[in-house]
Protein backbone atom coordinates (compact mmCIF):
# COMPACT_ATOMS: atom_id res chain seq x y z
CA UNK A 1 0.00 0.00 0.00
CA UNK A 2 1.47 3.46 -1.10
CA UNK A 3 -2.00 5.52 0.24
CA UNK A 4 -0.48 8.17 2.76
CA UNK A 5 -3.30 10.93 4.17
CA UNK A 6 -2.66 14.31 2.87
CA UNK A 7 -4.23 17.75 4.03
CA UNK A 8 -4.03 20.58 1.73
CA UNK A 9 -1.57 23.31 3.35
CA UNK A 10 -0.35 26.05 0.84
CA UNK A 11 2.95 27.52 1.54
CA UNK A 12 2.37 31.17 3.12
CA UNK A 13 4.92 32.38 0.62
CA UNK A 14 2.84 31.45 -2.33
CA UNK A 15 -0.04 33.25 -1.03
CA UNK A 16 2.06 36.32 -0.65
CA UNK A 17 3.31 36.16 -3.99
CA UNK A 18 -0.35 35.81 -4.93
CA UNK A 19 -1.64 39.06 -3.20
CA UNK A 20 1.65 41.08 -5.24
CA UNK A 21 0.61 39.85 -8.38
CA UNK A 22 -2.81 40.69 -8.06
CA UNK A 23 -2.40 43.99 -6.53
CA UNK A 24 0.36 44.60 -9.43
CA UNK A 25 -2.29 43.32 -12.13
CA UNK A 26 -2.16 45.82 -15.80
CA UNK A 27 -5.51 45.12 -17.05
CA UNK A 28 -6.17 45.83 -20.51
CA UNK A 29 -8.63 48.36 -22.40
CA UNK A 30 -11.20 47.37 -23.78
CA UNK A 31 -14.18 47.60 -25.83
CA UNK A 32 -17.12 50.13 -24.14
CA UNK A 33 -20.31 48.07 -23.29
CA UNK A 34 -19.23 44.97 -24.85
CA UNK A 35 -19.80 42.75 -21.70
CA UNK A 36 -18.80 39.09 -22.67
CA UNK A 37 -19.36 39.30 -26.04
CA UNK A 38 -15.51 39.32 -26.64
CA UNK A 39 -13.87 37.14 -23.76
CA UNK A 40 -13.96 37.90 -19.89
CA UNK A 41 -16.36 41.01 -19.10
CA UNK A 42 -13.69 43.40 -17.90
CA UNK A 43 -15.86 44.97 -15.16
CA UNK A 44 -16.44 41.57 -13.55
CA UNK A 45 -12.96 40.82 -13.89
CA UNK A 46 -12.27 43.70 -11.81
CA UNK A 47 -14.93 43.19 -9.11
CA UNK A 48 -13.66 39.64 -8.69
CA UNK A 49 -9.94 40.62 -8.60
CA UNK A 50 -10.90 43.17 -5.84
CA UNK A 51 -12.56 40.68 -3.72
CA UNK A 52 -9.98 38.12 -4.26
CA UNK A 53 -7.52 40.85 -2.57
CA UNK A 54 -9.48 41.83 0.37
CA UNK A 55 -12.11 39.53 0.91
CA UNK A 56 -11.57 36.31 0.00
CA UNK A 57 -10.14 33.99 2.55
CA UNK A 58 -8.12 30.52 1.43
CA UNK A 59 -7.55 29.44 4.89
CA UNK A 60 -10.94 29.36 5.44
CA UNK A 61 -11.57 27.70 2.25
CA UNK A 62 -8.75 25.55 2.70
CA UNK A 63 -9.90 24.34 5.74
CA UNK A 64 -13.18 23.60 4.20
CA UNK A 65 -11.66 21.65 1.37
CA UNK A 66 -9.81 19.44 4.61
CA UNK A 67 -12.89 18.51 6.13
CA UNK A 68 -12.99 15.95 2.84
CA UNK A 69 -10.55 12.70 3.51
CA UNK A 70 -7.66 13.23 1.32
CA UNK A 71 -4.75 10.98 -0.05
CA UNK A 72 -2.11 10.67 -1.98
CA UNK A 73 -0.71 7.37 -3.24
CA UNK A 74 2.80 6.52 -6.23
CA UNK A 75 1.43 4.82 -8.76
CA UNK A 76 4.54 3.25 -10.91
CA UNK A 77 6.47 7.02 -10.24
CA UNK A 78 3.31 9.32 -10.81
CA UNK A 79 1.68 10.48 -7.49
CA UNK A 80 -2.17 11.04 -7.67
CA UNK A 81 -4.13 12.59 -5.08
CA UNK A 82 -7.50 11.98 -4.23
CA UNK A 83 -10.57 12.50 -2.39
CA UNK A 84 -12.29 8.91 -0.65
CA UNK A 85 -14.99 9.84 1.50
CA UNK A 86 -16.57 6.77 3.01
CA UNK A 87 -20.47 5.62 2.35
CA UNK A 88 -22.83 5.60 5.71
CA UNK A 89 -25.14 3.17 3.78
CA UNK A 90 -25.06 -0.80 4.73
CA UNK A 91 -23.31 -0.95 1.82
CA UNK A 92 -21.99 1.20 0.52
CA UNK A 93 -20.92 0.60 -3.97
CA UNK A 94 -17.11 2.27 -4.93
CA UNK A 95 -17.94 5.40 -7.52
CA UNK A 96 -14.50 7.15 -9.11
CA UNK A 97 -15.76 10.53 -10.30
CA UNK A 98 -13.42 12.49 -12.65
CA UNK A 99 -13.72 16.31 -13.50
CA UNK A 100 -12.18 17.97 -16.46
CA UNK A 101 -10.48 21.23 -17.67
CA UNK A 102 -11.58 23.67 -16.23
CA UNK A 103 -12.75 22.32 -13.39
CA UNK A 104 -11.19 20.64 -10.20
CA UNK A 105 -12.09 18.02 -7.59
CA UNK A 106 -14.28 21.65 -6.80
CA UNK A 107 -16.89 20.19 -9.37
CA UNK A 108 -18.13 17.40 -6.98
CA UNK A 109 -17.78 19.14 -3.15
CA UNK A 110 -21.75 19.31 -3.19
CA UNK A 111 -22.19 16.06 -4.43
CA UNK A 112 -19.70 13.96 -2.66
CA UNK A 113 -21.95 14.03 0.75
CA UNK A 114 -25.14 13.64 -1.35
CA UNK A 115 -23.80 10.12 -2.26
CA UNK A 116 -21.89 8.83 0.75
CA UNK A 117 -25.10 10.09 2.94
CA UNK A 118 -28.28 9.69 0.85
CA UNK A 119 -30.26 9.44 4.14
CA UNK A 120 -29.14 12.73 5.41
CA UNK A 121 -31.05 14.51 2.22
CA UNK A 122 -33.93 12.66 2.40
CA UNK A 123 -33.09 9.72 0.67
CA UNK A 124 -32.44 5.59 1.02
CA UNK A 125 -29.10 4.72 3.05
CA UNK A 126 -29.10 2.00 0.82
CA UNK A 127 -28.36 3.76 -2.15
CA UNK A 128 -24.64 4.90 -0.48
CA UNK A 129 -21.11 5.72 -2.52
CA UNK A 130 -17.98 5.41 -1.32
CA UNK A 131 -16.85 7.92 -3.54
CA UNK A 132 -12.81 8.58 -4.90
CA UNK A 133 -12.40 12.06 -6.89
CA UNK A 134 -8.65 11.82 -8.48
CA UNK A 135 -7.18 15.30 -8.92
CA UNK A 136 -6.03 15.70 -12.23
CA UNK A 137 -4.93 19.21 -12.62
CA UNK A 138 -1.09 19.03 -12.40
CA UNK A 139 0.85 19.51 -9.90
CA UNK A 140 -0.43 19.23 -6.63
CA UNK A 141 -2.69 16.57 -8.76
CA UNK A 142 -2.34 13.75 -11.30
CA UNK A 143 1.41 14.36 -12.82
CA UNK A 144 5.26 14.86 -11.64
CA UNK A 145 6.38 14.09 -15.15
CA UNK A 146 7.23 15.70 -17.46
CA UNK A 147 4.62 16.48 -19.60
CA UNK A 148 0.87 15.97 -18.83
CA UNK A 149 -1.39 12.59 -18.48
CA UNK A 150 -2.35 10.88 -21.82
CA UNK A 151 -6.22 9.45 -20.75
CA UNK A 152 -5.87 6.25 -21.77
CA UNK A 153 -2.50 6.23 -18.78
CA UNK A 154 -4.99 8.85 -16.59
CA UNK A 155 -7.59 5.79 -16.72
CA UNK A 156 -4.94 2.97 -16.10
CA UNK A 157 -3.78 4.87 -13.07
CA UNK A 158 -7.17 5.09 -11.60
CA UNK A 159 -8.00 1.47 -12.44
CA UNK A 160 -4.78 0.40 -10.02
CA UNK A 161 -5.55 3.28 -7.45
CA UNK A 162 -9.41 1.81 -7.05
CA UNK A 163 -8.53 -2.43 -7.27
CA UNK A 164 -4.90 -2.22 -5.90
CA UNK A 165 -5.03 0.48 -3.63
CA UNK A 166 -8.28 0.79 -2.45
CA UNK A 167 -8.93 -3.11 -2.80
CA UNK A 168 -12.32 -2.49 -4.69
CA UNK A 169 -13.16 -5.40 -6.91
CA UNK A 170 -16.07 -3.93 -8.79
CA UNK A 171 -16.95 -0.23 -8.68
CA UNK A 172 -19.06 2.25 -10.91
CA UNK A 173 -16.74 5.08 -12.87
CA UNK A 174 -18.49 8.67 -13.73
CA UNK A 175 -17.75 12.34 -15.17
CA UNK A 176 -18.07 14.83 -17.66
CA UNK A 177 -15.28 16.50 -19.97
CA UNK A 178 -12.27 14.31 -20.24
CA UNK A 179 -13.70 12.23 -17.18
CA UNK A 180 -16.21 10.87 -19.61
CA UNK A 181 -13.39 9.74 -22.24
CA UNK A 182 -11.26 7.81 -19.09
CA UNK A 183 -14.33 6.72 -17.83
CA UNK A 184 -15.38 5.16 -20.85
CA UNK A 185 -11.50 3.66 -21.14
CA UNK A 186 -11.96 1.84 -17.91
CA UNK A 187 -15.39 0.22 -19.57
CA UNK A 188 -13.46 -0.73 -22.61
CA UNK A 189 -10.12 -2.06 -20.98
CA UNK A 190 -11.49 -3.55 -17.66
CA UNK A 191 -15.22 -4.27 -18.10
CA UNK A 192 -14.92 -7.30 -15.57
CA UNK A 193 -14.84 -4.34 -12.81
CA UNK A 194 -16.62 -1.26 -14.00
CA UNK A 195 -20.13 -2.01 -12.66
CA UNK A 196 -21.67 0.52 -15.05
CA UNK A 197 -20.60 4.71 -16.33
CA UNK A 198 -22.23 7.21 -15.61
CA UNK A 199 -21.74 10.64 -17.80
CA UNK A 200 -23.07 14.13 -18.42
CA UNK A 201 -22.10 13.67 -22.17
CA UNK A 202 -21.00 11.31 -24.99
CA UNK A 203 -17.23 11.92 -24.43
CA UNK A 204 -15.25 14.27 -27.64
CA UNK A 205 -14.20 10.66 -29.17
CA UNK A 206 -17.07 9.86 -30.72
CA UNK A 207 -17.67 12.84 -31.99
CA UNK A 208 -14.88 12.73 -34.42
CA UNK A 209 -16.02 9.79 -35.78
CA UNK A 210 -17.09 9.23 -39.20
CA UNK A 211 -20.20 6.92 -39.30
CA UNK A 212 -21.62 5.91 -42.54
CA UNK A 213 -25.69 6.40 -42.74
CA UNK A 214 -26.12 9.09 -40.71
CA UNK A 215 -29.87 10.08 -39.99
CA UNK A 216 -30.85 13.85 -40.79
CA UNK A 217 -30.89 13.75 -36.56
CA UNK A 218 -27.46 12.98 -36.02
CA UNK A 219 -26.14 15.34 -39.22
CA UNK A 220 -28.15 17.98 -37.67
CA UNK A 221 -26.71 17.26 -34.46
CA UNK A 222 -22.86 17.21 -35.83
CA UNK A 223 -23.36 20.39 -37.84
CA UNK A 224 -24.61 22.06 -34.66
CA UNK A 225 -21.60 20.73 -32.79
CA UNK A 226 -19.40 21.78 -35.39
CA UNK A 227 -20.88 25.13 -35.60
CA UNK A 228 -20.19 25.22 -31.43
CA UNK A 229 -16.54 24.28 -32.04
CA UNK A 230 -15.82 26.50 -34.57
CA UNK A 231 -17.24 29.94 -32.13
CA UNK A 232 -16.10 28.44 -28.67
CA UNK A 233 -13.00 25.45 -29.38
CA UNK A 234 -10.47 28.10 -29.99
CA UNK A 235 -9.43 27.58 -26.43
CA UNK A 236 -8.91 24.15 -27.50
CA UNK A 237 -6.80 24.17 -30.37
CA UNK A 238 -4.35 26.47 -28.68
CA UNK A 239 -4.14 24.28 -25.48
CA UNK A 240 -3.73 21.47 -27.71
CA UNK A 241 -1.58 22.68 -29.72
CA UNK A 242 1.02 25.22 -28.06
CA UNK A 243 0.27 25.33 -24.32
CA UNK A 244 3.93 25.92 -23.33
CA UNK A 245 2.79 29.68 -24.96
CA UNK A 246 0.08 29.90 -23.01
CA UNK A 247 1.75 28.67 -19.80
CA UNK A 248 3.52 31.78 -19.36
CA UNK A 249 0.94 34.60 -19.43
CA UNK A 250 -0.83 32.82 -16.72
CA UNK A 251 1.82 31.51 -14.82
CA UNK A 252 2.56 35.23 -14.48
CA UNK A 253 -1.12 36.94 -13.90
CA UNK A 254 -2.75 35.26 -11.56
CA UNK A 255 -6.03 37.48 -12.72
CA UNK A 256 -5.50 36.40 -16.21
CA UNK A 257 -5.35 33.03 -14.72
CA UNK A 258 -8.89 33.71 -13.62
CA UNK A 259 -9.94 35.60 -16.67
CA UNK A 260 -9.19 32.10 -18.74
CA UNK A 261 -10.88 29.82 -16.53
CA UNK A 262 -14.08 32.53 -15.39
CA UNK A 263 -15.37 33.06 -18.88
CA UNK A 264 -15.49 29.36 -19.31
CA UNK A 265 -17.96 28.90 -16.49
CA UNK A 266 -19.88 32.35 -18.06
CA UNK A 267 -20.13 30.40 -20.98
CA UNK A 268 -20.13 26.97 -20.44
CA UNK A 269 -22.56 27.15 -17.26
CA UNK A 270 -26.82 27.32 -17.15
CA UNK A 271 -26.42 30.86 -15.73
CA UNK A 272 -28.39 32.73 -18.24
CA UNK A 273 -25.39 35.53 -18.77
CA UNK A 274 -25.36 35.89 -14.40
CA UNK A 275 -22.26 33.79 -13.09
CA UNK A 276 -23.63 34.76 -9.38
CA UNK A 277 -27.27 33.22 -10.00
CA UNK A 278 -25.08 29.78 -9.93
CA UNK A 279 -21.40 30.13 -8.13
CA UNK A 280 -20.90 32.75 -5.58
CA UNK A 281 -17.15 34.44 -5.77
CA UNK A 282 -15.66 32.01 -2.79
CA UNK A 283 -16.61 28.87 -5.63
CA UNK A 284 -15.15 30.30 -8.53
CA UNK A 285 -11.78 31.39 -6.69
CA UNK A 286 -11.29 28.26 -4.89
CA UNK A 287 -11.61 26.42 -7.95
CA UNK A 288 -8.95 29.08 -9.74
CA UNK A 289 -6.85 28.48 -6.52
CA UNK A 290 -6.10 24.82 -6.78
CA UNK A 291 -4.83 26.01 -10.47
CA UNK A 292 -3.03 28.79 -9.37
CA UNK A 293 -1.25 27.20 -6.20
CA UNK A 294 -0.56 23.89 -8.11
CA UNK A 295 2.01 25.25 -10.19
CA UNK A 296 0.79 27.08 -12.07
CA UNK A 297 1.78 24.73 -14.62
CA UNK A 298 1.54 24.20 -18.22
CA UNK A 299 0.50 19.88 -16.97
CA UNK A 300 -2.68 21.79 -15.80
CA UNK A 301 -3.28 23.46 -19.50
CA UNK A 302 -2.65 20.81 -21.63
CA UNK A 303 -4.30 18.79 -24.28
CA UNK A 304 -1.82 17.77 -26.15
CA UNK A 305 -1.06 14.69 -24.72
CA UNK A 306 -5.08 13.58 -25.20
CA UNK A 307 -4.73 14.70 -28.66
CA UNK A 308 -1.30 13.30 -29.63
CA UNK A 309 -1.86 10.24 -27.83
CA UNK A 310 -5.46 9.68 -28.35
CA UNK A 311 -7.91 7.72 -25.72
CA UNK A 312 -10.39 5.57 -27.65
CA UNK A 313 -10.70 5.08 -31.20
CA UNK A 314 -13.41 7.23 -32.26
CA UNK A 315 -15.61 4.14 -33.61
CA UNK A 316 -14.37 1.87 -30.25
CA UNK A 317 -17.74 0.38 -28.79
CA UNK A 318 -18.26 0.25 -24.92
CA UNK A 319 -19.92 -2.68 -23.72
CA UNK A 320 -20.85 -1.78 -19.85
CA UNK A 321 -24.00 -0.44 -18.74
CA UNK A 322 -24.34 3.65 -19.08
CA UNK A 323 -26.48 5.91 -17.37
CA UNK A 324 -26.18 9.78 -19.46
CA UNK A 325 -27.41 12.75 -17.33
CA UNK A 326 -26.93 15.35 -20.00
CA UNK A 327 -27.71 19.10 -18.58
CA UNK A 328 -29.54 21.19 -21.59
CA UNK A 329 -27.19 24.28 -21.24
CA UNK A 330 -23.85 22.33 -22.23
CA UNK A 331 -21.49 23.22 -24.84
CA UNK A 332 -22.18 20.61 -26.68
CA UNK A 333 -26.24 20.12 -28.02
CA UNK A 334 -28.00 17.24 -27.17
CA UNK A 335 -26.99 14.31 -29.04
CA UNK A 336 -29.78 12.32 -30.91
CA UNK A 337 -29.71 8.63 -28.52
CA UNK A 338 -29.03 6.75 -32.13
CA UNK A 339 -25.99 8.61 -32.35
CA UNK A 340 -24.90 7.68 -28.37
CA UNK A 341 -25.46 4.37 -29.02
CA UNK A 342 -23.00 3.86 -31.87
CA UNK A 343 -20.83 3.49 -29.42
CA UNK A 344 -21.77 2.85 -25.86
CA UNK A 345 -23.87 -0.04 -26.17
CA UNK A 346 -25.96 -0.97 -23.35
CA UNK A 347 -27.29 3.04 -22.34
CA UNK A 348 -29.74 2.04 -19.53
CA UNK A 349 -30.48 5.35 -18.47
CA UNK A 350 -31.24 8.65 -20.48
CA UNK A 351 -32.23 11.91 -18.90
CA UNK A 352 -32.28 15.06 -20.39
CA UNK A 353 -31.93 17.73 -16.89
CA UNK A 354 -34.31 19.77 -16.43
CA UNK A 355 -31.33 22.30 -15.73
CA UNK A 356 -27.96 22.56 -15.80
CA UNK A 357 -24.50 23.02 -17.76
CA UNK A 358 -21.19 21.85 -18.15
CA UNK A 359 -20.41 21.90 -14.34
CA UNK A 360 -23.64 19.85 -13.87
CA UNK A 361 -22.72 18.03 -10.28
CA UNK A 362 -21.44 21.90 -8.84
CA UNK A 363 -24.90 23.81 -10.71
CA UNK A 364 -27.72 20.96 -10.01
CA UNK A 365 -25.85 18.98 -7.13
CA UNK A 366 -29.36 17.40 -5.86
CA UNK A 367 -30.58 16.25 -9.79
CA UNK A 368 -27.31 14.78 -10.11
CA UNK A 369 -27.75 12.39 -6.97
CA UNK A 370 -30.87 11.62 -8.00
CA UNK A 371 -29.55 10.48 -11.54
CA UNK A 372 -26.58 8.54 -10.44
CA UNK A 373 -28.44 6.66 -7.41
CA UNK A 374 -31.32 5.51 -9.44
CA UNK A 375 -28.75 4.54 -12.63
CA UNK A 376 -26.40 2.19 -9.52
CA UNK A 377 -29.43 1.30 -7.75
CA UNK A 378 -30.02 -1.82 -10.43
CA UNK A 379 -26.87 -2.78 -10.74
CA UNK A 380 -26.11 -2.63 -7.22
CA UNK A 381 -27.36 -6.64 -7.22
CA UNK A 382 -28.29 -7.85 -10.58
CA UNK A 383 -29.73 -10.77 -11.07
CA UNK A 384 -28.64 -14.30 -10.90
CA UNK A 385 -30.07 -17.20 -12.76
CA UNK A 386 -31.71 -20.34 -10.87
CA UNK A 387 -28.84 -22.20 -9.06
CA UNK A 388 -26.50 -19.26 -9.19
CA UNK A 389 -25.23 -17.83 -5.72
CA UNK A 390 -26.00 -14.12 -5.59
CA UNK A 391 -22.88 -11.44 -5.89
CA UNK A 392 -21.40 -10.56 -2.74
CA UNK A 393 -22.22 -6.50 -1.14
CA UNK A 394 -19.56 -4.09 -1.41
CA UNK A 395 -17.49 -5.13 -4.17
CA UNK A 396 -14.79 -5.88 -2.13
CA UNK A 397 -11.97 -8.57 -2.21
Amino acid sequence: MTVRPFTLAVPEETLDDLRSRLARTRFPDAVEGAGWDYGTDPDYLRELVEYWRHTYDWRAREAELNRFVHYTADIDGTEIRFVHERGKGPDPMPLVLFHGWPDSICRYLKLIPMLTDPAAYGGDPADSFDVVVPSLIGDPGMSRSDTGQPLAKIAEISYRLMTEELGYERFGAGGGDGGSPISQILGVRHPESVVGLHLTDIGFPIMMANFPDLSDAEREYLARSQAQGFSEGAYAVLQGTKPQTLAYGLNDSPAGYAAWIVEKFHTWSDCDGDLETVYTKDELLTNIMLYWTGGPSVRALSYREEWVSGSLAPDQQVDVPVGLALPPKDIDPIPPREYAERNLKDIRRWTVLERGGHFAPMEVPELMAREIRAFFRPLRNPPVSAGEPAMPGPHRR
